[in-house]
């Protein structure tokens, strides 16, 4: 995929949207509204049908992208053995992000300021209707993610169960070597093409729809919600600093025995390309040339391991899903147990499996975990005014560890030309 003509005015476009959101919500505040209706109430209209149109393509997004990628990793012999490697690198690397930011998020409580708090008060959800909805147990967990009837899971929106089909799914797919497999495979890649065109479309209307939200959020609460959402970005850029810059380094130096510097110096085209584009699959032609050229990873591994990564590796995304559902249920008052939290890392897990390459893809995957977790999708409106400068960093952390994950598979496939200095 390649970045579209336009998509480089993307962020200036949210960036704009964000800030008129906050001067018109101040402005309008709850009361001041035209032809009877409220300007308060148009901004939850609108922002609603956005969030709708978000949720739609949910499902069929997360099927074929999840189908996609397990297939192309599962196969016999050799082939079998490499995917092996790489799923195990990719879930190490984004289980360590989730757990970094859920330390973190549990740290600092950015979720608790009273701003917001104010905002959960004023409108129709309680926090008591809440509070008793989030304990889960790996009981029912384990019920949720096999389902009975996979089509009446989708009916209901039974994630879990969606992301355990697709994966059991995608491995059977991959086993099947005839035509007729290939014409399924090809079937699923024209459904994701297509859905991705459809999140396309609506990313044309993002900065409205982020306007809406936001405005709503400033209309009710003012510049207030300010305060928290600076210890929000901050647990979310504190997460994936230690993650790019603590974990990242000691698997390289520890693991791929190369050095993280030589490393760094590698990746910085590809690093600068995903944070200005916030999209990992338009990073990707850039990603590849940098480890294949400059990094000299062969293009047998790096042709498999970044490609794939971009659907089933988005640890930065995973980090950043992790502290914003915990932030949501802070602002809302509701306390996770400590088996619910596990819980909540397990889906935080798989949920960044199956996300698209793409600019804010990951509020799609945390609408997903707060519908689990009967936690208001609304909730996004609380943190979606810093989500695009976020979306920049974590899609920069995403491209990061892709390439890592690509170092650690070669060298464990006894590569050694990797990272010398003649090619950086």
């Amino acid at each position: 995929m390649t970045p579209t003509k336009n998509k480089g005015k993307t962020p200036w476009s949210v960036f704009l949207a964000i800030i008129l959101a906050f001067l018109v919500g101040n402005l309008t505040g709850t009361d001041k509204g035209l032809w009877g209706m409220t300007y308060v109430s148009l901004f939850d209209t609108v922002g609603t049908l956005f969030l709708r149109s978000l949720t739609m393509i949910v499902a069929p997004l997360v099927f074929s992208s999840i189908v996609l990628g397990i297939s192309k990793v599962g196969g016999e012999g050799s082939f079998k053995r490499l995917g092996c490697k790489i799923i195990g690198f990719y879930v190490l690397t984004t289980l360590s992000a989730i757990l970094i930011g859920l330390f973190l998020v549990n740290l600092i409580e950015p979720g608790n300021a009273e701003s917001l708090r104010a905002l959960v008060k004023e409108s129709s959800l309680s926090t008591g209707s809440l509070s008793g909805q989030t304990s889960v147990s790996f009981s029912s967990l384990i019920l949720s993610i096999v389902p009975g009837n996979i089509f009446e899971a989708l009916a209901k929106g039974e994630m879990l169960a969606l992301i355990f089909f697709s994966l059991l799914f995608g491995y059977a797919l991959s086993r099947v070597h005839n035509q007729a497999a290939k014409t399924v495979q090809e079937f699923f890649q024209g459904l994701f093409q297509t859905v991705l065109g459809i999140t396309h479309l609506l990313m044309k209307v993002l900065p409205l729809g982020v306007f809406c939200l936001v405005a709503k959020v400033a209309a009710t609460t003012g510049y207030k919600s300010l305060a928290s959402l600076a210890l929000f970005t901050f647990t979310v850029l504190g997460g994936l600093a230690l993650f790019s810059f603590v974990i990242l380094p000691l698997f390289l130096r520890f693991v791929a025995k190369v050095s993280p510097m030589a490393f760094f110096r590698t990746m910085w085209p590809a690093l600068i390309t995903a944070f200005s584009t916030s999209s990992s699959a338009a990073s990707l032609p850039i990603t590849m040339d940098c480890l294949e050229k400059r990094g000299g990873v062969s293009n047998r591994i790096c042709g498999l391991v970044v490609p794939l990564g971009t659907s089933l590796n988005m640890s930065g995304s995973a980090l950043y899903e992790c502290v914003a559902v915990m932030f949501v249920a802070q602002v809302y008052g509701v306390d996770f147990s400590f088996s619910s939290q596990i819980v909540f890392v397990c889906m935080a897990l798989l949920t960044a499996m199956g996300i698209a390459g793409i600019p804010s893809a990951s509020l799609i995957a945390v609408m997903i975990i707060l519908r689990a977790f009967n936690l208001p999708i609304e909730g996004i409106g609380l943190f979606l005014a810093m989500d695009r400068m976020l979306d920049m960093c974590r899609t920069t952390v995403n491209v990061l560890s892709d390439s890592c994950c690509a170092v650690l598979v070669a060298k464990s496939e006894g590569e050694t030309h990797i990272l010398q200095k003649e090619n950086i």
